[in-house]
């Protein structure tokens, strides 16, 4: 039976590769080979983990402290008979289930996109003929034949290629198509170096080949980020821990609470059935019913006000993950880059120019010293942008308003960099008429065709290819006249490698005149004599916007950090142009090939000293994401193809592409950018930011409610009084404010300086000590105002409905006022305006209304057991209100904290 230990591929000579294989280079594998093969290693397709049933997906959403708390709420309001009650509670409960099983659902589609992903036929050679098979049929050993436009069906060594170019970038995040070959490899090569291989679920763009099987499903590299992706579990995030931390804690204070009110009611000779009645008061007053539809809500505005700016959530709490974030790990290509090839130098007659302009648009300038160059006067220039013209198979074209190219994408920049010196590359072909050619060869790095130029009647042949090719095949070079001079190559490979130290690729051209009969050109044609043009180097320009972004994420305390798989000269001349770095000790790369090297405790070390990680492996930007978060780390990651699923999953939120990104990815991602743009990203922190703030104002006004309620109840317990406030009341109190005052805080603007805050620390309490001391301060002063008023009415006029209905109004219109004094975290409302947020006064004045009907109106008075008041009796009760919104801005003005003094 076959054995296929070996793990390497690349560094095996062809002959060894399939003796090693048991099959014959020419005919295949026979039928009898294959059903055994088959049988041995199965089919080839990927894995699919089994998942939780979607009756225990649904019911694990209930698996949650705050959510105890709400049932609980429930069970009592049904003891209550409070059936209206229990029914709003119980639907906040199963909303928040609802959702919460939706998103585990797309979460789990991630793995099954990856498995659609490989649904298509081979064409294979067996028993010594051509077929096309689904591809779940091959196996280990099967000779594959791949031309333009087909899908790698499995990880193949190459056995022969011509011209052969495969996109590779949703697996190892090289930006262009890859030339391929079959020459031996050394045995350390990473994944992006091996030109021998083709993998699973590639692309040909150009080309055919010829490759064996080597492995199949779960084995391919394709297979194996299946396995890390199916792996790797989503971390809760950073508020969903805290919300747990702090539902924990507020179940064992209710639960306390309330025994203690029983007990000491007991103590106090009282009934049980009333002690209990008074512990369901008090447990019911506790529990903030609208904190999670207040949750929901605030991170449903958020995702409203994200999609404005580009940002689409898949996952609810992702919303307010992104204003945890510390570390952003950014892809190059496309999301700091804008992902199109454009010239940037020019090196003729041994001159360099600056092409202005960036991208496919055609528009800027070739420029010498600030002029614009004079291409009647520059012709060693001319004849290198012509060269680049015609020497070439790409096309560049206008759809709509914007500028659209077919080929290679460094082809593409040649053309727009001759239009922007004044060539006209329609003009171009139609005067120099394309003869013949010789495709470009990874065996020789070189291109030519063939001109005929009618008003000269000549033959030109014009090459385009690396500078070492070039180079060796000329023995002159063009002046800046036009005229032929002795070749300095010394001058010429000093220039290409200073455009090769800014991260440009550069390229060579070179010309010759030849009378050879149409179609009859070859590469002994080309091998000597020819005239120096000049170089071309190129680069995918950064986004004008993305330096902006680095530094704003710099001046907030969140590091950035490139993860390519791009080379790391290109990725480090990027890294200088875009600010990534923020000091001269961090001006380093760490390749692929060190990674491999480290274990996993020697990479947490070391992963906070890097900016820059060049030549990836997927499997690498897994292990990084993980040793940021080892190191405490909140980490965002973005991502476009299937290799950056696993890390996108693991990430506190993955960010996937929109235009460019792989379904795979974006299925494994909490949120998609619809403009592929760095910048987009650092926007959404912003919004995540103010989203975390709404959130942390709404607890901070709800709990001094809770508090008090509850503290009321067992006051009047210890002291052995009637409680101020029932049950029913309480529930009124709780529904109510929750709704009209409470949730309009979600419509609250950032705050100004919100981008020039530290990272909140991700194992911070959700409640920092100033906001504890206001909470209390609230909860004392409604106490004593509610308990004061509950009495004074009682002994004034004896009507206990009355006096309820006072204490009741209290706590809606001390929470009311205090309210305003919640939009600002630090600052008095005194010192703010009351406008830009109307749906606060919107809030205000309908809570009040409603206030008006509970007071007034006979229906609610019997429902509730109100009673009407006097207008001195609301006078006494706005007081109180006044009394605590003053007492929290004298608290806002003494306590002079580090971040009060940012605003």
């Amino acid at each position: 039976m076959l054995s296929l230990e070996k793990k390497h591929w690349h560094d095996l000579t062809d002959k060894e590769s399939i003796d090693a294989l048991e099959t014959d280079a020419i005919r295949g594998l026979t039928s009898d080979q294959v059903y055994e093969r088959q049988k041995c290693f199965g089919f080839n397709q990927l894995s699919v983990k089994q998942q939780k049933s979607n009756f225990r997906l649904f019911f694990s959403q209930f698996n949650q402290p705050l959510i105890y708390i709400l049932l609980a709420a429930t069970l009592i309001t049904l003891l209550l008979k409070e059936w209206v009650d229990a029914s709003v509670i119980f639907g906040v409960v199963l909303v928040n289930a609802i959702i919460g099983f939706m998103q585990e659902r797309k979460a789990i589609k991630a793995i099954a996109a990856l498995a659609n992903a490989m649904n298509y036929e081979a064409t294979v050679i067996r028993n010594g003929q051509k077929r096309q098979i689904a591809i779940q049929q091959l196996v280990p050993g099967d000779l594959v034949l791949l031309q333009s436009g087909d899908k790698v069906p499995a990880d193949l060594r190459l056995l022969h290629s011509r011209d052969l170019y495969i996109d590779e970038s949703s697996l190892t995040g090289e930006s262009v198509p890859v030339a391929k070959n079959t020459a031996l490899l050394p045995t350390e090569s990473m994944l992006v170096d091996q030109h021998n291989m083709a993998f699973s679920t590639s692309l040909v763009t150009y080309g055919v080949g010829k490759g064996v099987v080597v492995t199949t499903g779960d084995a391919t590299e394709i297979g194996k980020i299946n396995a890390l992706l199916a792996r790797t579990t989503k971390l809760q995030t950073p508020l969903l821990k805290k919300m747990e931390k702090f539902s924990q804690a507020l179940l064992w204070v209710i639960l306390l609470l309330a025994g203690m009110t029983f007990l000491f009611g007991i103590m106090h000779g009282e009934s049980w059935l009333d002690m209990f009645m008074a512990a369901v008061a008090l447990a019911v007053g506790a529990i903030p019913e609208g904190l999670p539809a207040a949750m929901t809500i605030t991170l449903g505005i958020g995702v409203a006000r994200m999609a404005q700016r580009n940002a689409i959530i898949r996952k609810l709490p992702a919303v307010e993950t992104l204003g945890s974030t510390t570390v952003i790990c950014s892809d190059k290509t496309g999301t700091l880059t804008q992902n199109q090839m454009t010239v940037a130098r020019i090196v003729a007659a041994g001159i360099e120019y600056e092409v202005t302009g960036a991208g496919y648009t055609p528009h800027g300038k070739v420029h010498f010293q600030g002029e614009t160059a004079d291409l009647t006067k520059n012709k060693a220039l001319s004849q290198c942008l012509k060269a680049g013209v015609l020497c070439n198979e790409a096309r560049l074209f206008q759809k709509e308003s914007s500028w659209c190219i077919e080929g290679d994408p460094t082809e593409a920049a040649l053309i727009v960099s001759a239009n922007k010196g004044g060539l006209d590359h329609e003009v171009l072909h139609s005067d120099h008429p394309r003869c013949d050619a010789i495709p470009f060869e990874s065996e020789y790095q070189y291109m030519a065709t063939v001109h005929h130029h009618e008003s000269e009647d000549t033959h030109l042949v014009y090459l385009k290819g690396s500078v070492e090719s070039i180079l060796s095949r000329c023995q002159s070079m063009l002046d800046d006249s036009g005229h032929e001079q002795p070749l300095n190559t010394k001058l010429i490979e000093q220039q290409m490698k200073q455009l090769a130290a800014q991260g440009m690729r550069v390229l060579a051209f070179a010309c010759t005149e030849h009378e050879v009969a149409l179609g009859a050109i070859g590469h002994d044609h080309v091998a000597e004599q020819l005239v120096f043009l000049g170089l071309q180097g190129m680069i995918d320009p950064p986004r004008k916007e993305v330096i902006e972004s680095i530094q704003q994420c710099h001046t907030a305390g969140i590091s950035v950090k490139m993860i390519t798989g791009d080379h790391g000269v290109t990725a480090l001349a990027i890294a200088k142009q875009i600010g990534l770095f923020t000091s001269v000790s961090q001006h380093n790369v760490m390749m692929g090939t060190e990674i491999q090297q480290l274990d996993d405790q020697q990479l947490i070390a070391k992963v906070q000293q890097v900016s820059v990680f060049a030549r990836i492996a997927p499997e690498q930007k897994l292990r990084l994401v993980e040793a940021l978060q080892a190191q405490g780390e909140v980490v965002a990651m973005t991502g476009d193809g299937v290799n950056d699923a696993p890390a996108l999953k693991q990430a506190d939120i993955g960010v996937a592409m929109g235009r460019e990104g792989t379904e795979v990815a974006k299925e494994a991602a909490d949120m998609v950018l619809t403009d592929d743009n760095f910048s987009s990203i650092v926007s959404a922190v912003q919004e995540g930011r103010g989203i975390y703030d709404n959130l942390i104002k709404f607890i901070s006004w709800t709990l001094p409610t809770n508090v008090g309620e509850g503290l009321v109840i067992l006051m009047a317990v210890l002291l052995g009084t009637t409680l101020p406030i029932l049950p029913v009341q309480i529930l009124w109190i709780n529904m109510t404010t929750a709704i009209c005052l409470g949730l309009m805080l979600a419509f609250e603007p950032k705050e100004q300086g919100i981008m020039i805050r530290p990272p909140r620390i991700p194992n911070s309490p959700i409640l920092g000590k100033q906001l504890i001391l206001r909470i209390i301060i609230v909860s004392v002063l409604l106490v004593l105002s509610a308990f004061w008023l509950f009495h004074q009415t009682l002994a004034d006029s004896g009507n206990v409905a009355k006096a309820h209905t006072m204490a009741v109004n209290v706590f809606v219109f001390g929470e009311m006022l205090y309210l305003f004094n919640c939009r600002k975290l630090y600052v008095s409302p005194v010192f703010t305006t009351l406008l830009g947020n109307p749906w606060l006064m919107f809030g205000a004045l309908f809570m009040t209304g409603l206030q008006v009907l509970y007071t007034y109106w006979a229906p609610m008075q019997m429902i509730f057991h109100s009673a009407p008041l006097t207008w001195l009796d609301w006078g006494y009760i706005m007081c109180a209100a006044i009394i605590i919104f003053l007492a929290v801005s004298l608290e806002k003005l003494l306590y002079k904290s580090e971040v009060a003094t940012k605003f």
